[in-house]
């Protein structure tokens, strides 16, 4: 997962069209209804990991969210009618804004170490629960499955939702996780959540496919880009040389050391091009170790260089700055980076798997290939870079019309609406069938 998001210290920016229904009343009713407070306004607890304690960088004064929660805040922010308070679990203290935005509160609990992930996250989840009891939200959305966000949700004790960002069983399976490690235990807390909770967001149809099984209720909806990938000016790349992109943390899921390979076949063909290297990277791993080894090469004969982690209007930078993104892992749950690159106008090049494949459906400007198609992505690389490479032109409009924050946000609000409905109906004894229509309506 991506910590790549970050608020400012004014709040998240409104300097956008309101969204369709903003400003209405949702008209939700939920715990606080029927303890007697007046429930016109919606209040919803979001429990998100705050990346400072993530990074270790406790010194920093401003919060740090996933990618995918900050978009969604900056979502929510437009719908001034939504009380939002976030929630994160911190192991040290930190100095931290009492809001986000006009609407949107934030709220630093200090767990010790023993709370966390050896005790069943126990910690976390007296603290979030002692928090919430003063908050008194009407619904309560937790934020992932890869640290204490679910788990905190689902024994909050008020209806609750799930994000899965990542699947973590899917991950521990695939890295042959052994038994007792981090991943191990966090696959098995991720199957007690999913069964616990209310309903699961899911960011594609991969993920949806991956929890079904094990939750109540799923609803597939994406996850949101930034605004200033819709808002920034779009600027021309440069002439010359072509530029490629890979955005990814180094790791074997991202192929960061299959791309360089690729990329030194091409360039042996004679093509003049350079493929940048985005994302956060671990030195002391195995992969990552051989990757800069190889790296040393690329650098050396200019087809390739590594520029580490790029954030807020440095990545949008980089966007403008290539004409194309490759993006071939062999496992995605969703695929952010595709749908920023594509929000950008951007070329795209990538495997047909996870999230990709609902990202790229319908939009125009990508090529899909199998994700052990190495010579087919060759082929199509040298022969897009060979005829001169243009930019591709129409991809924004889609991606603002599906993963515009304001989009996902309203979707959001209407989904925590039939929770609430749902779970006053279980509390009034109300037949399946009556439910179902309260739901409906």
């Amino acid at each position: 997962m991506s910590y790549a998001g970050r608020v400012s210290k004014s709040g998240f920016s409104r300097n956008v069209a309101e969204p369709p229904g903003s400003g209405q009343d949702p008209g939700l009713s939920g715990p606080r209804a029927s303890s007697g407070e007046p429930a016109s306004r919606l209040k919803v607890a979001i429990l998100s990991t705050d990346a400072r304690d993530l990074l270790r960088n406790y010194h920093e004064v401003v919060p740090k969210f996933g990618t995918a929660p900050q978009a969604l805040f900056e979502g929510l922010a437009l719908f001034p009618e939504v009380e939002v308070h976030v929630i994160s679990c911190t192991q040290q203290p930190m100095q931290s804004p009492a809001k986000l935005a006009e609407n949107i509160f934030f709220h630093s609990l200090r767990v010790p170490k023993i709370g966390w992930m050896r005790t069943g996250f126990q910690g976390c989840i007296r603290a979030t629960r002692k928090a919430l009891k003063q908050i008194r939200p009407d619904i309560v959305h937790g934020q992932g499955t890869e640290r204490d966000c679910a788990m905190d949700a689902v024994f909050s004790g008020l209806p609750n939702v799930l994000t899965i960002h990542g699947n973590i069983a899917e991950l521990a399976r695939f890295l042959k996780s052994p038994m007792g490690s981090y991943w191990w235990f966090a696959a098995r807390l991720e199957n007690l959540a999913l069964r616990r909770t209310f309903g699961v967001f899911c960011n594609s149809e991969y993920t949806e496919g991956l929890v079904r099984p094990r939750a109540q209720r799923t609803w597939r909806v994406p996850n949101a880009v930034r605004l200033p990938f819709f808002q920034a000016p779009r600027k021309t790349p440069p002439q010359g040389k072509c530029r490629l992109l890979s955005i990814g943390q180094v790791c074997p899921r991202k192929r960061q050391v299959e791309l360089l390979e690729m990329a030194r076949q091409l360039h042996q063909q004679g093509l003049d091009f350079e493929l940048e290297f985005l994302g956060l990277a671990t030195e002391s791993d195995s992969y990552t170790a051989t990757f800069f080894e190889r790296l040393k090469e690329a650098e050396a004969k200019g087809f390739a260089r590594f520029s580490g982690l790029k954030l807020g209007e440095e990545l949008i930078a980089c966007f403008d700055g290539a004409h194309a993104l490759v993006h071939f892992p062999n496992e995605e749950a969703f695929g952010l980076a595709v749908a920023e690159a594509l929000a950008r106008d951007l070329k795209l090049f990538a495997a047909r798997l996870g999230g990709i494949v609902d990202i790229c459906k319908d939009v125009p400007g990508v090529e899909l290939f199998e994700p052990e198609d190495w010579q087919g992505l060759r082929t199509a690389l040298a022969n897009w870079m060979r005829g001169g490479p243009p930019r591709s032109v129409g991809s924004a409009g889609t991606m603002n019309a599906r993963y515009h924050p304001s989009v996902v946000a309203q979707r959001h609000l209407e989904i925590y609406r039939e929770v609430l409905q749902s779970s006053l109906a279980r509390q009034n004894g109300l037949p399946v069938s009556a439910r179902q229509r309260n739901v409906a309506t």
